[in-house]
């Protein structure tokens, strides 16, 4: 069993829906506390995959000063990349940094990302059942969902996100009910929780601007660029969101026009999930500090050195 050590030093947590402007603050509170920041996004650890996920590496600069970050860029994309990695990285992370004395930042939109440190989950590492593949691939999504729910009871939606996702997720309540093997433990992490939350109107308007922004900055090349590099369809449509209706797009399937009201309405969609994903854990148990992303830098900054001072 691994077991690693709990708050040597305060753990602080950057989280909020999608448009929020996480990254640009995690950079500036990591600036003022002299710490790094660990992401918690499950698709920013690929390479290549940069405007579709907003890794914006330029806001870990400021002044002149290179903010450090650890998981992005540091699995190849194609490769699944699951939870039981995650949850396995951040540790490593976490304690590396706390050897150095300083101040570990964790910051995404991935709740159940999140969850999984500071509650400590227990994960197992389910291996590829190729035959249990075979006889899932010719289901339909609905066929693939019912399955599912026939071993659990459905709380985490993006398991139903696309049928790759959802296979993915039979495979492992299939091995889960199967096996009786032990699992990696870790210990729950306390930490101070910011929320950076908007109005919700103004949310939809700076993810549509957010949206024509990235286009207009090669993410349709960006894709295109994967699927030359020896992409299939297929592994983009499985990341979801800019990457599913993008490449949709590029075969032929949707028109620009299409994509575009598509991907919007999902990325609307989605902001609204990972709000459910964050009240649905303060209803857990956890105390997340909200604060208005709009407010100036300084503000935001100093609203959350006044939390630290009181954890």
């Amino acid at each position: 069993m691994e077991k690693t050590v709990s708050n040597m030093l305060p753990l602080i947590t950057i989280l909020g829906p999608t448009a929020t402007g996480k990254t640009r603050f995690a950079a500036h509170l990591a600036y003022e506390l002299d710490g790094e920041i660990i992401s918690a996004d499950s698709r920013q650890v690929y390479k290549g995959m940069d405007i579709g996920t907003g890794k914006d590496l330029s806001d870990y600069v400021l002044n002149g000063r290179h903010i450090p970050y650890h998981l992005i860029d540091i699995c190849e994309a194609g490769e699944k990349y699951t939870l039981f990695h995650f949850q396995h990285d951040f540790h490593r992370a976490y304690s590396d940094i706390l050897s150095r004395n300083k101040t570990p930042i964790l910051c995404g939109g991935t709740g159940l990302y999140i969850e999984s440190v500071l509650k400590g989950y227990r994960l197992l590492d389910v291996p590829v059942n190729p035959e249990l593949r075979k006889q899932l691939a010719n289901k339909s999504q609905e066929e693939l969902t019912k399955i599912l729910s026939s071993y659990k009871k459905l709380h985490n939606i993006t398991d139903t996100d696309t049928k790759q996702r959802t296979i993915r997720a039979i495979e492992i309540a299939d091995f889960q009910k199967k096996h009786d093997v032990d699992s990696s433990e870790y210990l729950p992490i306390e930490s101070l929780i910011i929320g950076l939350s908007v109005d919700r109107e103004l949310r939809r308007k700076k993810i549509s601007e957010r949206l024509k922004k990235r286009l207009n900055e090669g993410m349709i090349e960006e894709v295109e660029k994967l699927l030359a590099g020896g992409l299939s369809a297929d592994d983009l449509i499985y990341y979801g969101l800019e990457y599913k209706y993008i490449t949709l797009y590029l075969v032929g399937t949707l028109s620009y026009d299409e994509m575009c009201s598509k991907l919007e309405i999902a990325i609307h969609q989605f902001a609204k999930r990972q709000m459910t994903w964050f009240r649905g854990m303060e209803r857990r148990g956890f105390t997340i500090h909200w604060i208005d992303a709009t407010l100036p830098m300084e503000d935001k900054i100093a609203r959350s050195l006044e939390l630290l001072q009181h954890f």
